[in-house]
């Protein structure tokens, strides 16, 4: 039938305008900004960078490999590599950004810099609020403005951030183990080394023979 898809699209329309007024479950919109609806944890808009610890300074987990530098289509991402290590959170040495930027203007939120990253450093946001007047500054975010803390991308991806955390903890847990290996065969081969070059002991004399006894005097 001619328009039948029509029909049914008002009818749907009509269904929940006249029992928006008996129902809870017929409103589909809300007072907006009084009332907000919560975002779905599948929700993403622009990326920010994750840090580990208390200072974001020493506990962001990009290592500037620049792999989503590389990769990001519209090419909104800008990194420069520091030329120094500096310690991280843990007191290891690492390398760090120097400058990390993201025009958010440019971005088309489609992960691709999550997806490459090996180091589990750049996740999306839902933030969706960010009009500005101006959108030369205001839209470009440095790294200060991108860090948030592990806690905030366990709050807004529960899911994901829990398999992220364990296979973290799997590949740490698999690093120390084959550190305590190699330091233990390090050892090893230390001890065998310093056994090997001790110089050897003089051999035993033996024992003299005893003196053959003195003949019995004749009667």
């Amino acid at each position: 039938m001619l328009g039948e898809g029509i029909i049914k699209g008002m009818a749907e329309t009509a269904r929940n305008f006249v029992g928006s007024y008996v129902s809870d479950e017929r409103l589909t919109t809300v007072q907006y900004p009084e009332e907000r609806v919560p975002q779905k944890e599948a929700a993403r808009n622009f990326p920010f960078l994750v840090y580990d610890g208390n200072d974001w300074q020493k506990g962001l987990r990009c290592v500037a490999c620049q792999i989503c530098e590389k990769e990001c289509p519209p090419k909104c991402i800008y990194i420069v590599k520091d030329t120094v290590k500096k310690p991280d959170y843990l007191g290891k040495m690492q390398v760090q950004p120097k400058v990390f930027d993201i025009d958010i203007s440019v971005c088309m939120s489609c992960q691709i810099c999550v997806e490459v990253c090996p180091f589990e450093a750049i996740k999306m946001d839902v933030e969706f609020e960010l009009s500005t007047s101006d959108r030369f500054n205001q839209l470009l975010l440095h790294k200060n403005d991108l860090a948030r803390p592990n806690e905030y991308y366990r709050k807004i991806h529960p899911t994901e951030s829990a398999e992220v955390d364990a296979r973290l903890a799997a590949e740490k847990a698999k690093a120390e183990a084959k550190a305590k290996a190699d330091a233990e065969a390090k050892a090893k081969a230390t001890a065998a080394t310093a056994a090997a070059a001790k110089p050897a002991s003089p051999p035993t004399p033996a024992p003299a023979a005893p003196a053959p006894a003195a003949p019995a005097p004749a009667n």
